[in-house]
């Protein structure tokens, strides 16, 4: 699956410590949920991702430390 990072998904993820390789990591083998209407929740480790899959293309919309 293609992810797709915006440059303020980025400066997120830099100033909370989270590599890329991380949210791709969360992605693939994270716990998933639904938040309504059509985002998916994913939990893995300490790493929370939001995202949206359109086309099989996951569209970051925040990437979180988990508390």
């Amino acid at each position: 699956m293609k992810i797709t990072l915006r440059e303020h998904v980025l400066e997120q993820a830099r100033e909370r410590g989270i590599s890329i390789a991380e949210i791709r990591k969360t992605i693939q083998i994270g716990a998933k949920h639904l938040q309504h209407p059509n985002k998916l929740v994913v939990d893995f480790m300490h790493i929370r991702v939001i995202y949206k899959n359109i086309h099989n293309e996951a569209f970051i919309i925040t990437v979180m430390i988990r508390t």
